[in-house]
């Protein structure tokens, strides 16, 4: 029988510091060097190694992290807002997700290649925090029936056609602000 021993804390804690250091490093250059992030993180190159042997499994890692706390993200807001304020608390935070790491997707197309497809897994966990959020809507009766996540996700690609520079932030509130519109239809009038 095989078991998994649990990680040591200080090993936990070297992967979340590395995560971090990484996340920081990869926004703001998605080339920058697997030793540069372990200067960054106050440890050695070998251990940024024993947790993450390529620069591929690193970028992963991060990026996995962010899809993560983006699918937490819409349970914890549901649980402070009503349904329709969290969907577009949610948007800003995808949006803004989107506009300061544009280093990590750069390196994310580094990292797997261009013609790679970026995990279906994690698409999916995007399409499960819309379909959370759209659901609560739709019991509260401010969103439309039977909205498709995914469309809401294809709907939401404009956001990442944004330029990162001073004013995006004006521009994705408008889009949201849009896209929130067309999402509650005559609900919100009825909710």
């Amino acid at each position: 029988m095989t078991t998994t021993t649990p990680k040591r804390a200080d090993a936990l804690e070297n992967r979340h510091v590395i995560l971090a250091a990484a996340l920081e490093a990869l926004t703001e250059s998605p080339d920058v060097s697997l030793n540069a992030i372990a200067k960054r993180a106050g440890i050695a190159n070998g251990t940024l190694y024993r947790h993450f042997p390529t620069r591929e499994a690193l970028v992963l890692a991060v990026y996995q992290c962010d899809i993560e706390e983006m699918r937490d993200a819409a349970t914890r807001l549901l649980a402070e807002h009503a349904p329709l304020d969290a969907l577009r608390e949610w948007l800003r935070s995808l949006a803004a997700c989107a506009m300061t790491k544009h280093g990590l997707a750069d390196a994310m197309r580094l990292a797997t290649g261009a013609g790679k497809s970026l995990f279906p897994e994690t698409y999916q966990a995007m399409k499960a925090a819309i379909g959370e959020l759209l659901a609560a809507g739709e019991a509260a009766g401010v969103v439309r029936p039977g909205l498709d996540p995914e469309l809401v996700l294809l709907a939401l690609c404009g956001i990442w056609q944004l330029d990162p520079g001073a004013h995006w932030r004006g521009q994705a509130d408008d889009l949201i602000d849009l896209l929130v519109t067309g999402l509650a239809g005559d609900a919100a009038s009825r909710g």
